[in-house]
Parts: structure tokens; C-alpha cells; sequence
């Protein structure tokens, strides 16, 4: 997810002093006190991260090689460097490689994200999320809490769909069905979700009881019926480059005339085939971050984007909330989990904080219609 230096080519020798140079260049000391300064427990740190790249980086911070007391600033620090190009090892040149060669969010693929990241514990994520249960970005305008703020996101959603009463909603990748379950509630609509993940089909199923909400384990690429909404809300990343337009198509398919779409997706300054390394092996397998030319592309000819909003700098704040809640729950959880998985998780938390900081990501959310189609309000308050 996050750029940081590429490295030449280094043996043993020189390997520390060019790692050292290229983080004094974006104002990073080994040894520093600053919060954003990195402490270095092991030399072999060094050669990791001119080797191995990205996945150096996060691996050897996994492995306790090094320390940052602020992992988001220091992160921010070197996205933000004048010198800042993409960390790449060799493993980042095989998968970006492999991802231009197949489709690796193909129909025969596609529940590995579930099963490898979202499965991996729902008492985890109750802690980490909150009451809303909620996995993307939330909307601070107003907000105090980070459950203020997901309620406020989820009502930004259904008053930009204007909802209504008896309407029926496809959402794909629903996760825990917590916007199927809002948007019942609040709105009075029928809501069909679909989620690759059987853990949050299992626990959304039992929070969503008493609703018309129905939650599907399934591929979104088997979506069928006539939906007067068809949303999706942090699942974008999932679908990949080469399939785009397939879920470009598979709303038009399920989509009745004169109906409103939504997209709600973490977008990358810049088109990319695959997600790095490091969060390709640990966190989200074959994801891919869209950027909004590659949306823009994939919706020609069907759709017609209507609203554009950008709350990327939400999604910083949101990470933050989200880390102080696995810190506190942390200590019930080790057990289960285990000490590296501990550094790994807030590796990931922290890093995506500073790169959302730093605008090297944004979140965007999408209104479309059909061309011919009226325009919605698409109130963003």
C-alpha cells in the first residue's frame, strides 16, 4: 500500500550505509529520538530492506529487527521524502509480473481474501471496530467517537442512494452486514448482500435477524435480480484491474432502469496491477487498489459518475481509532493470536495511517446512474 525508496543494488557492506542515506533523506535517524526515528536491534535489517524491498520492510518490523515508537509518522516521513520512489524488490517484480500475465482475482481466487483476512477472527475485529462493526472508512465531520462516526458514514451513503421505503438493494461485499442492517432499519429497504468471507456470512446473518436483509456467501460475479441500489462499500479493492469492468457489468445486470449505484473505495494516486508485496502475503491477497482513471475506464459506455467525493483524510482518523482499540483489546487477545501477528496487525494499522496522511491513498465514493437516467441529489450532508 505505502511507497517508500527504491534501493540500488547492494552487497553486506554497503547495504547499511545506503539504507541510512536514503532515511536521513526523508529526515529519518537511526538511533534518533524523535517519535518518527527508527531504533535498530539487528544488522541484518539493513540487508532486508535493499534485498527484499517492501516486504523486507515489513518483515524485519515483524521480526523485531527494528522500532519505531510512531510507525504512521515515520511512514508518512518517508512517503513524503523528495527522494521517494517505489521500494522494489524482487518479489515485486514476479507479482506484478504475474498479475499482468492472469487474473488473479479470477472466479477461481476470489474467496482466498476471505478466507486468508476476514475470517481470521471475528472477536478481533469486534474489538478493533466497534459497536457499528464496520471495516472501511468513516465520515468525522461531525462525529466525537469512531461509532459516531460509521453511523454518520452509513448515512451518508443512504442519503447520497436516496432511499426510500420498499426499495430493493443489491450490496456487494457486505462484510458483516452492517450497512444491510442500517439501511433496513433507519430507511425500510430490502437489502441482498454477497461476501466472499463464511465467518461474516455466520455472524451478520445473526445480527441482521428480524430484518429484510439477506446475506449471501458468494463471488458478486453471481449477482441476479432487479435492484432499484446496488452498492458497494471497501470492495472495490478486491475485484482487481483485469476484472473492472465485469463488476462494471454485473451492476448494469442487476441494476432496473432509472436506478442509482454506489462505489465506496480506497483509490491510489497512481494505476496499479497489485497491492505490494508485504500486504499481498500478509493481509490482503491479491487486491489492487484502483485508482480513478481505472474506475472512470471500466464505467464507459454504462454508467455515468455523478459525484465524485474524496473523504481520504477521514480514513487516517479512522485507522487511528481503530488501532487504539486493538492496543486496549490487545492483551485478551495475545494469547489467541500471538506476538508477531500482534506487530504485524499494527504494522499494517499504522503504516495505512501514515500513507493516508501523507495523500498517497484516497477514498472515494461514487454516485452513478445510466446515461438518460435523472440526476440524484447526492447530499453529502
Amino acid at each position: 500500500m505505502i511507497p517508500v525508496l527504491a534501493l540500488p543494488g547492494t552487497l553486506d557492506g554497503n547495504a547499511e550505509r545506503t539504507v541510512r542515506g536514503i532515511l536521513e533523506a526523508a529526515d529519518i535517524v537511526v538511533g534518533g529520538n524523535r517519535p518518527h526515528d527508527i531504533q535498530v536491534h539487528d544488522p541484518a535489517f539493513y540487508s532486508r530492506v535493499a534485498f527484499e524491498g517492501r516486504l523486507g520492510l515489513g518483515e524485519s518490523y515483524m521480526d523485531r529487527q527494528w522500532d519505531s515508537e510512531a510507525l504512521d509518522q515515520f511512514t508518512a516521513k518517508l512517503i513524503l521524502s523528495p527522494r521517494r520512489q517505489r521500494l522494489t524488490g524482487w518479489k515485486d517484480v514476479v507479482g506484478r509480473a504475474a498479475a499482468r500475465l492472469w487474473n488473479l482475482q479470477g472466479p477461481g481466487r476470489v474467496f482466498e481474501s476471505g478466507a486468508h483476512h476476514y475470517d481470521v477472527g471475528n472477536d478481533l475485529y469486534r474489538a478493533m471496530l466497534g459497536e457499528t462493526l464496520s471495516y472501511t472508512c468513516a465520515y468525522w465531520k461531525d462525529a466525537a467517537s469512531l461509532d459516531q462516526a460509521q453511523r454518520a458514514k452509513l448515512e451518508l451513503v443512504c442519503r447520497k442512494l436516496g432511499l426510500r421505503p420498499g426499495m430493493r438493494v443489491l450490496e456487494l461485499g457486505c462484510g458483516w452486514g452492517t450497512f444491510a442492517r442500517y439501511a433496513a432499519e433507519r430507511y425500510g429497504v430490502e437489502v441482498v448482500g454477497y461476501t466472499v468471507s463464511r465467518e461474516q456470512v455466520a455472524l451478520g446473518a445473526e445480527l441482521c435477524r428480524g430484518f429484510p436483509v439477506e446475506l449471501r456467501f458468494a463471488d458478486y460475479r453471481s449477482a441476479r435480480g432487479s435492484y432499484d441500489v446496488v452498492v458497494s462499500i471497501g470492495m472495490l479493492e478486491h475485484v482487481g484491474p483485469k476484472n473492472h469492468r465485469t463488476y462494471m457489468e454485473t451492476v448494469d445486470r442487476c441494476l432496473k432502469p432509472g436506478g442509482t449505484a454506489f462505489i465506496h473505495t480506497i483509490g491510489s494516486n497512481e494505476r496499479q496491477e497489485l497491492i505490494d508485496t508485504w500486504f499481498h502475503k500478509y493481509l490482503f491477497p491479491n487486491a489492487a487498489i484502483p485508482s480513478l482513471a481505472q474506475i472512470s475506464e471500466a464505467m464507459e459506455g454504462l454508467f455515468v459518475p455523478e459525484d465524485v467525493h474524496n473523504l481520504g483524510p477521514h480514513y487516517d482518523r479512522t485507522l487511528m481509532a481503530w488501532f487504539a482499540n486493538f492496543e486496549r483489546a490487545w492483551p485478551g487477545l495475545q494469547e489467541t493470536y500471538g506476538a508477531r501477528f500482534g506487530r504485524m496487525w499494527r504494522y499494517y494499522l499504522l503504516s495505512c495511517a501514515g500513507a493516508f496522511r501523507a495523500r498517497f491513498m484516497q477514498l472515494y465514493q461514487i454516485v452513478m446512474t445510466r446515461p438518460g437516467a435523472r440526476q440524484p441529489a447526492c447530499r453529502h450532508s
